[in-house]
């Protein structure tokens, strides 16, 4: 079968060779309710929009009110979350409580939606290997859908759990972006490491593409501009920022200057 259909939207999400990706995260009420930025839901995703950003990831439900809407026009390309997870809930609990995923949706509901990529979690280092066990399974199961329908697929890869001190440790983001590689995963979603040479040794280690999530949001706007600058000295395919871009003090500055600061910034040269 032809990926050319995979190849053309994972295109329109990551840019194209040369280019490192400005992806916005707006899928964090479903499981954190209206938190600070995320009100005026179609007014901020015209916002991400009018900023030019490469790509919205957004769960099904708003994309439908967006494409409905009167302020519906140009659109970033679309990635579509079509999962659930209880790990946050966990986590904020000091690790007690079940350990539950869920898929919400088909990768075939997402193109129905108008999606280019599909994303999905998969958490490793929980320390529950039937919740591990499913994990892996269900990423394998998306993974030969996209495949069927040409649709890529964009694993959120992360370390969690009570066998995790530090999630950004190499041997935790070198073991969990193999695997979704492995499983069939087209780029990954993935935590920093804290510097860019380290983080330059996991880029160099992934065959596929990597964007680096901006997690919580940082102490300032100049603390996740550093984290957009070493992701593009490390090699990255781009960031991957949520509460980062729509809390910060000024939201269309700081997308200009994250893209001002991916298009400048030139990757290390490991001989050097």
């Amino acid at each position: 079968m032809s990926d050319c259909g995979k190849r053309v939207r994972l295109c329109r999400v990551l840019g194209g060779m040369g280019h490192r990706a400005l992806v916005v995260a707006f899928d964090h009420a479903l499981v954190l309710g209206p938190i600070q930025g995320t009100g005026d839901p179609l007014g901020q995703i015209r916002r991400f929009a009018e900023a030019k950003v490469d790509a919205v990831l957004l769960n099904l439900g708003l994309i439908r009110q967006f494409a409905n809407s009167s302020l519906a026009g140009f659109l970033p390309a679309l990635i579509a979350r079509i999962d659930w997870t209880t790990v946050w809930s966990a986590i904020s609990n000091n690790g007690s409580g079940d350990l539950r995923s869920s898929l919400l949706a088909r990768p075939e509901d997402a193109l129905r939606h108008g999606a280019d990529a599909v994303l999905t979690y998969m958490v490793v280092g929980t320390g529950d290997a039937d919740f591990e066990s499913k994990e892996v399974a269900r990423t394998a199961e998306v993974a030969r859908e996209c495949e069927h329908i040409g649709i890529p697929l964009i694993v959120e890869s992360l370390a969690r759990g009570k066998t995790v001190e530090n999630p950004g440790e190499p041997k935790w983001l070198n073991l969990h972006t193999r695997m979704a590689t492995e499983l069939g995963a087209d780029a990954v979603k993935t935590d920093y490491t804290g510097d860019p040479i380290s983080m330059r040794s996991v880029v160099e280690g992934c065959p596929i593409p990597i964007l680096v999530l901006g997690g919580s949001r940082h102490g300032s706007d100049e603390d996740a501009l550093d984290v957009v600058r070493n992701a593009a000295l490390a090699g990255a395919a781009g960031v991957f920022f949520g509460r980062n871009v729509f809390q910060a003090a000024d939201m269309g500055v700081f997308l200009q200057q994250a893209r001002s600061v991916l298009d400048r910034t030139e990757m290390l040269d490991p001989t050097r």
